[in-house]
């Protein structure tokens, strides 16, 4: 019997650790963009989890957030310091569009996935479903912060109400939108989702930096 491996999913269906190599296939077969890798030991496959998944395949990310002074700054009381805070960056609107989830109080960057064409207020929708499906698989009790108020609202609504055209640059991305309308119908959460005030906090821990 061969030894027991586990399989970290970043970026893929459903991001997680799996005890099979037919699980995590199901997670990132025909999934554009798709990040994983095996580990020995399932404390190993935590910690790599919790952290990018540059730091642990050959891969580097597209582009390199410019690091914000205000990013890091102390925040007010008021924020909930155990909490994900996603955000979405796009070259051009639409143009080359990527988002990722960014954990408050240690700002370290749990997941990312881009850039592929799109638009701003698509990634915000797609980090928040993300976010949420990743926070509910993983069981962890913590509120989600955007500073998107449409994409809040497109949550609420469990539509993309996206005005890009559907064509085949944008096919890839339509079926990702689908995948996220499809899993906020049928998944019930008790996630909260709360909108990040920047004039009054800063930036937003995920920000990319490029304003």
């Amino acid at each position: 019997m061969g030894k027991e491996k586990f399989y970290v999913v970043w970026v893929g269906v459903n991001p997680g650790i799996y005890t099979s190599w037919t699980d995590c296939q199901l997670q990132i077969k025909g999934y554009k963009g798709a990040r994983f890798k095996s580990f020995g030991t399932h404390e190993e496959a935590e910690k790599a989890f919790a952290s990018s998944p540059y730091e642990y395949t050959k891969r580097a990310p597209a582009t390199t957030p410019t690091p914000r002074k205000d990013v890091d700054a102390p925040l007010p009381a008021c924020v909930a310091e155990n909490s994900l805070a996603v955000d979405a960056a796009c070259s051009g609107n639409p143009g080359a569009m990527e988002y990722r989830g960014v954990h408050v109080a240690s700002r370290q960057q749990v997941f990312h996935f881009g850039p592929v064409y799109g638009t701003n207020n698509i990634g915000e929708f797609l980090a928040i479903v993300h976010g949420l499906a990743l926070l509910k698989q993983k069981g962890f009790d913590m509120p989600i912060y955007s500073d998107s108020v449409n994409a809040i609202s497109w949550i609420k609504q469990k539509k993309c109400k996206t005005k890009l055209p559907r064509e085949p640059k944008t096919e890839e991305l339509f079926k990702l939108i689908e995948r996220a309308e499809k899993w906020l119908r049928e998944n019930t959460y008790t996630t909260q989702i709360m909108k990040w005030e920047t004039k009054q906090w800063g930036e937003i821990p995920a920000d990319f930096g490029r304003k």
